[in-house]
């Protein structure tokens, strides 16, 4: 669902002033959780795609994306070739100092995305740097228990409790699993504590204002268990 771009319709729906986005997969963003977006200098942090940004500029916001992926960044250029707005549109990796001066952005929108690497905290470190004073940071993570399972494809649609925690692919699996999971084309995720996701916000100096949980839209995990939160942070 996060490769899909927005449909013209939805981008006209948010022109009219439809305010509708997602940092979990099935929870709307309350819409207090925004700043006021017109003029707004927003960052979407690993989000390319072509589904929020969009949706910002419509609002009034002056956007820039970052996002490690070519196929991701390229959606996000069609939607706005398509739509006639401008957009800032970066490829950049969130584990090396992102490349922007100090307190550039109003609002940094990070969708579920941290999972992909293995320290989180540089990146809290350096969206409270690229902050303004009193920007706000949306965030939405994978929740650590998620990691523990494994699917059993041969009893489908079970689920096998597989992993301790914390989960590290690069210190749990040997190098013949890993590149054969990358091969099958499976994500290589790494989960991280509630300590490192809402405590490392706390640590880099945020003011953690507001938490939801979240669940899958369908799917094995949906029927049992949330397995995504977001959160609302503030830069003091």
């Amino acid at each position: 669902m996060w490769t899909v771009p927005i449909s013209r319709d939805d981008y006209k729906r948010a022109l009219d002033g439809e305010l509708i986005l997602y940092l979990t997969p099935s929870k709307q963003i309350p819409a207090q959780w925004f700043p006021k977006l017109k003029g707004a200098k927003v960052l979407g942090l690993a989000s390319g795609g072509g589904q929020q940004g969009p949706i910002f500029s419509a609002h009034g916001a002056d956007v820039t994306i970052m996002d490690l992926s070519d196929k991701q960044l390229e959606a996000e250029r069609m939607v706005s070739e398509r739509e006639g707005y401008s957009i800032n549109i970066i490829k950049g990796d969130m584990t090396e100092v992102f490349p922007f001066d100090d307190e550039s952005f109003d609002l940094i929108f990070h969708p579920v995305a941290n999972c992909y690497i293995e320290n989180i905290q540089h990146v809290w470190d350096e969206c409270y740097r690229v902050l303004k004073r009193n920007g706000t940071l949306l965030s939405g993570f994978c929740k650590e228990e998620l990691f523990m399972f494994e699917f059993d494809w041969e009893r489908e649609p079970s689920i096998v409790v597989s992993n301790t925690l914390p989960y590290n692919p690069l210190k749990d699996l040997s190098k013949d699993e890993i590149d054969k999971r990358i091969k099958d084309g499976q994500a290589i995720t790494f989960s991280h504590t509630l300590e490192e996701q809402i405590g490392g916000q706390i640590e880099a100096g945020f003011s953690i204002q507001g938490i939801y949980d979240d669940r899958d839209r369908g799917g094995v995990f949906a029927k049992y268990m949330n397995t995504y939160a977001a959160t609302k942070a503030v830069k003091p």
